[in-house]
């Protein structure tokens, strides 16, 4: 086999090569930033995975009993705009409350609840192979948890009646608690996205509080309040801001609150009209945020000289069934990983 062959191999089993010292271990640091280089190339592709967690009495976005089976995971083609079929979840994932996120351009669903029993197992989807493998439990199982990757690690953030917080180390396949969150913070209902090296958690039964994460110092800090006493929708990154989405149907519209990292100073509440605002989840693809739900598919760009909705509103996957959860992959088209 080729140096090229062995490359891609290495590539296309990441995790498999970072968890085996006696072959990582020997790799140069100009290799293995070559692996890892080589796994992010492809098409960065706007991903939605449907799942049974719904939202108010109010919004379509509560399931059925049967948008609960089978659940898929589509991606946008980024040139047809069209939403294709990339895989399905495992029938061993719980059917509601499981964290979703992506790291090393794998990804990972973590904890959740099914009849009743939260679940403490994880398991990943390794898009360059199309196949889906278990991953180490969760310490403790864990239902409406919030999953984030951050400097190559996973964070699985509180759930429900939960403020314990662990981190996934994928070199030696474990879990370890960090310092939990504050107690009385965020039981349920919490949003956490990172920015600049720290996580950042807000949302909870205490809307204006946002808390930092330093893993430096392994401690958590309050960060000023913001003037919002709305339960945001979602929470993202970007660059340094942090930006927070608050529905308001009565209004017909979203406010969208920026947090600077930087000098620690919220930015106003700006308003942007919406006809039939829904709640919604949120993803970052370059300067764009994508708001996503079963409805339609919001385009938020964000660039120095401009905030703003775009016109164009995209369809969401058609008969997209439950809540759908977005995220982004590099998808390698040479290997069929886009269908069509």
């Amino acid at each position: 086999m080729d140096a090229a062959r062995i490359y891609r191999f290495m590539s296309d089993h990441y995790l498999m090569v970072l968890r085996t010292p006696g072959l990582f271990g020997r790799l140069s640091a100009g290799e293995r930033e070559r692996i890892l280089a080589r796994r992010m190339e492809g098409d960065k592709v706007l991903t939605v995975a449907e799942t049974c967690d719904g939202g108010s009495r109010e919004s379509p976005l509560l399931p059925g009993p049967e948008d609960c089976s089978p659940r898929r995971v589509f991606c946008l083609h980024p040139e047809s705009r069209r939403w294709d079929v990339l895989t399905r979840l495992p029938e061993e994932v719980p059917t509601k409350g499981s964290g979703m996120c992506t790291l090393y351009n794998y990804l990972f669903v973590a904890g959740g609840m099914s009849a009743h029993v939260a679940s403490d197992r994880v398991f990943c989807f390794n898009p360059r192979t199309g196949l889906w493998s278990p991953v180490r439990p969760l310490s403790q199982p864990r239902c409406q948890l919030r999953l984030v990757s951050m400097d190559g690690f996973l964070y699985a953030i509180g759930g429900e009646c939960l403020f314990t917080v662990e981190r996934y180390d994928p070199r030696v396949d474990r879990w370890s608690h960090v310092a939990p969150l504050p107690k009385g913070s965020f039981a349920v209902a919490h949003e956490a996205t990172p920015c600049g090296g720290e996580l950042f958690v807000s949302g909870g039964s205490l809307f204006y509080r946002l808390l930092r994460y330093d893993p430096r110092r392994d401690e958590w800090e309050e960060c000023p309040f913001n003037e919002s006493r709305r339960r945001s929708t979602d929470m993202v990154a970007h660059r340094s801001l942090v930006y927070r989405f608050d529905v308001e149907r009565e209004r017909a519209g979203v406010s969208v609150h920026r947090y600077n990292t930087v000098v620690k100073v919220w930015h106003g509440g700006a308003f942007f009209p919406l006809q039939n605002p829904l709640p919604f989840r949120c993803a970052v693809l370059r300067d764009r945020v994508y708001c996503v739900n079963r409805s339609q598919v919001l385009q938020f760009e964000v660039r120095e000289e401009r905030e703003d909705f775009l016109q164009e509103v995209l369809p969401p996957p058609s008969e997209a069934r439950g809540a759908l959860v977005p995220f982004v992959l590099c998808l390698n088209r040479d290997k069929s990983s886009i269908p069509g």
